[in-house]
């Protein structure tokens, strides 16, 4: 698999390649939201909310970033200066500001991001005795979620947490409909994975009962390690339906692009980086419309209770 690395890299003053836009999804029902989640630091979680968003913007869909890591590199990644975050996440999750105040729009069409700043980092201590700490994100959300659907509106959120297991990320786990989760093809990967995944179930017990896994999408794969690829067959072995068929190559590009505060599709649209976040946009809406498709239907419970009804009416 050839990663480009031999490509020149455009200067930051070049403009940026043209991604070609679908057209505007309708979006009927509240937005998605997706917490882009793993404790272990390095494993790709900035890099797929960034580029993952940007991919589901070129396929038609509008997305919101929500960057809740303080180091704030979801923001820079995405060209927001610090100088321009009047409002931030913090900001959000303390009640000084609305989601909507703190949005920005991006350089890519569709794509907006609530930008973080390192106040985030004092959050958990300020909010600890609070009754409602682990509930300010969902809170914020409330307001997208209950609008009526305009074509303005979000069809997805996702929401990038910290490299911890802290208060942030919970708020996340709280708010979310779907946790993905990227895992980096290497030795420790399953071990940090089950940790996630037990403090996942605590979440769901007695946090957010509806939260479940979207998928597991594996990260910095290079074909010719054989321990990659031993990860990737031990990962589809023990989660099975859960890992993506798409898998993240390690590519220079992918590396470089944010240093120029560019997603790796508008810096270079024709990596395999590239490639492989488009196909796992393309895949999580497949995923999308299958659960949405398994899903009970309201309408239907309410005919099977009907039917129940008028049986032991009958009956009397």
């Amino acid at each position: 698999m050839t990663d480009h690395a031999d490509v020149p890299a455009p200067s930051a003053e070049e403009s940026p390649q043209v991604i070609t836009l679908a057209s505007r999804i309708p979006n009927p029902a509240p937005p998605r939201v997706i917490a882009i989640a793993n404790q272990k630091g390095g494993v790709g979680k900035t890099t797929t909310a960034i580029n993952l968003g940007t991919a589901l913007a070129a396929i038609g869909e509008q997305v919101l970033i929500i960057d809740l890591d303080p180091q704030g590199n979801a923001s820079t990644g995405l060209g927001i200066d610090r100088r321009s975050r009047r409002h931030s996440t913090y900001d959000v999750l303390m009640g000084a500001a609305t989601l909507s105040d703190a949005v920005l729009a991006t350089a890519v069409p569709r794509l907006s991001i609530a930008p973080s700043t390192l106040d985030l980092s004092g959050l958990e201590l300020e909010v600890s005795q609070e009754r409602d700490r682990a509930f300010r994100l969902r809170t914020a959300l409330a307001p997208l979620r209950i609008a009526t659907p305009r074509a303005s509106d979000f069809s997805y959120v996702l929401i990038d947490c910290p490299p911890s297991l802290n208060l942030l990320t919970v708020n996340a786990l709280a708010a979310a409909d779907a946790i993905l989760v990227p895992l980096q093809c290497e030795f420790f990967a399953l071990e940090g994975l089950s940790q996630l995944l037990q403090t996942v179930a605590t979440v769901k017990s007695t946090l957010n009962p509806e939260l479940m896994i979207h998928g597991i999408v594996l990260t910095m794969h290079d074909a010719r390690n054989n321990l990659s690829n031993q990860v990737v067959a031990d990962v589809r072995a023990n989660s099975k339906q859960k890992v993506y068929d798409t898998i993240i190559p390690r590519n220079v590009r992918v590396s470089e692009a944010p240093s120029y505060g560019k997603p790796v599709l508008v810096y270079d649209l024709k990596c395999v980086g590239s490639e492989a976040y488009l196909r796992l946009a393309t895949e999580i809406i497949q995923r999308e419309k299958e659960l949405i498709a398994n899903a009970p239907r309201a309408d239907a419970a309410i005919e099977s209770d009907q039917i129940e009804s008028d049986q032991q009416h009958g009956a009397a």
